[in-house]
């Protein structure tokens, strides 16, 4: 085992944007009860309610079951609702340019343009679409704010097909509509309020105003606004709020999602627990490997979705996963990888939506960044972590917080308590080994396997147009590179490929 690094991994400036003190920190697991509590804190709301996602739909709706909250159930009637009870509140919506090019920004909102629903809404119900990023990049950031004194980031946006309970269950009718149907769903949110919460609102406001120009408002020292029923992990505990925004004419790339993911990998000694939508950045995969290859290196657990959702997306980040997966195959010469998707029962696989990092009982980091090349440096990403050491008054408390979270999420996915799970790390000796004994033929764990992600010859694997790790120096040039790979794809393996390829250098 490698001498653990015990320096600080979250670093102000580099690592992380601020640290802050959380009054409360609590993890919240899978849309059902992020839902619930997200709409109790905005119940609670005074002044102001801050919406910051990549996607925003009026019809979210909250409770699925038998309607516990006060108020309309769906988002859109829930914020009118909201604001004819309280007259000194207002409440701002902003989502990502999701049509990808300047020349659609500000066009759509859902279904309605954003003139129109600022002109005929309340005065006090702001909308806005940001376009203040490169062309083909998005906005990927989920942050919601209540009050500037509470505040939850992480991967799940107010949108249709979030909402789903623990349990997954292969089908479930509350998951359908409104929108399509969809299947068993797993996300990971965090929330703290306090001076953190007060750092998030500092981006959220920073996002308002790049998008529109116009600066929020300062609300002096509103009430706590910590929801009832949300029961917090942990109390005045130190976080930090890493980013990844892209370089814009008047501003520098920020790449702090990039420095503190390699960061805690190089400082892992035992465990490095993962859950992630996708596994496409080469420069992470490549840190894993290295760990990997060291005799006595940390052992790697990683749970991923089955595969992507769309075509496109199996044949980019599916492909580009299946180049990582051999890396890190390649690596594992001591046996200590495991890469798993999880299934709810009957063959039904559960998406991985989650982004989530665990090292050892050290570090955790629960956010809206994936692990491919747009989340480190191009797309813009907000992510919350949690490190226990000696600038924690209570060090002890940070790290059973972190394993209890940790181990949580891999015994839901394998359909145990944590006290099987637990028991089975003292009997197995280690955490993968634990997995690997407790794994089933239901509710479970299933290894990814080479024939179960898209052929890595894809041309859209590691394409710098569609995964791009910054700015592209040259659009045009990044486009020409993908025409020329999807031309070319079909004679990859003739005669004629292999000589182009020697004429290329490549």
């Amino acid at each position: 085992m490698t001498d653990r690094d015990d320096s600080a991994l979250l670093v102000p400036g580099d690592t992380c944007w601020r640290t802050a003190e959380a009054d409360r920190f609590a993890t919240i697991v899978d849309g059902a009860d992020y839902l619930r509590h997200v709409k109790a804190a905005m119940l609670g709301a005074r002044h102001r309610i801050v919406i910051i996602g990549w996607d925003l739909d009026y019809r979210t709706t909250f409770e699925r079951d038998a309607q516990t909250l006060e108020g309309p159930n769906q988002l859109g009637l829930l914020l009118h609702w909201l604001l004819w009870r309280r007259r000194g509140l207002n409440v701002y919506l902003l989502k990502s340019n999701l049509r990808l090019l300047p020349a659609f920004d500000g066009f759509w909102f859902g279904v309605a343009p954003v003139s129109l629903l600022n002109q005929f809404t309340s005065a006090r119900l702001h909308f806005a679409v940001d376009g203040a990023h490169p062309t083909g990049a998005v906005h990927h950031q989920k942050i919601v704010v209540i009050d500037d004194t509470m505040a939850f980031c992480g991967g799940l946006d107010l949108t249709l097909g979030r909402w789903d309970t623990s349990e997954h269950r292969p089908a479930d009718a509350r998951r359908n509509g409104p929108g399509d149907p969809y299947g068993p769903r797993h996300e990971v949110v965090a929330a703290v309020d306090g001076a953190a919460a007060e750092v998030l609102a500092a981006q959220a406001q920073d996002r308002w105003e790049a998008a529109t120009g116009r600066a929020l408002p300062r609300l002096g020292h509103p009430a706590p606004a910590w929801p009832d029923g949300l029961n917090p992990g942990l109390y005045n505990v130190e976080v930090g709020v890493a980013r990844t925004l892209p370089a814009l004419p008047d501003r520098g790339e920020v790449r702090e999602v990039e420095a503190l993911d390699l960061a805690a990998i190089a400082a892992a000694r035992d465990v490095i627990y993962l859950e992630n939508q996708y596994f496409a950045a080469r420069v992470i995969a490549g840190a894993i490997a290295a760990r990997l290859r060291e005799p006595d290196g940390p052992e790697v657990v990683i749970i991923l979705p089955r595969s992507s959702e769309s075509r496109l997306e199996q044949e980019s980040m599916d492909s580009a996963r299946q180049r990582m997966f051999r890396m890190l195959k390649e690596a594992d010469t001591h046996g200590r990888l495991g890469v798993y998707w999880p299934v709810a029962g009957k063959g039904v696989s559960v998406y991985v939506h989650s982004k989530v990092i665990v090292i050892d009982d050290r570090l955790l980091r629960i956010g809206s960044s994936n692990f491919n090349n747009r989340s480190l440096g191009f797309d813009s990403e907000c992510d919350v972590a949690l490190e226990a050491g000696s600038t924690q008054a209570d060090s002890a408390a940070v790290q059973g917080e972190i394993l209890r979270i940790r181990d949580g999420l891999v015994s839901e996915h394998l359909g145990v308590s944590v006290e099987v799970f637990r028991e089975s790390i003292g009997s197995e000796g280690s955490f993968l080994s634990a997995v690997e004994a407790l794994r089933g033929t239901g509710r479970s764990l299933r290894a990814l396997t080479d024939t179960m992600v898209a052929a890595d010859a894809s041309p859209f694997a590691e394409n710098d147009l569609m995964d791009p790790g910054h700015v592209p120096q040259s659009i045009p040039e990044a486009a020409l590179r993908l025409v020329e790979a999807v031309v070319t794809w079909p004679f990859r393996h003739s005669v004629i490929g292999t000589l182009y390829r020697k004429l290329r250098g490549s």
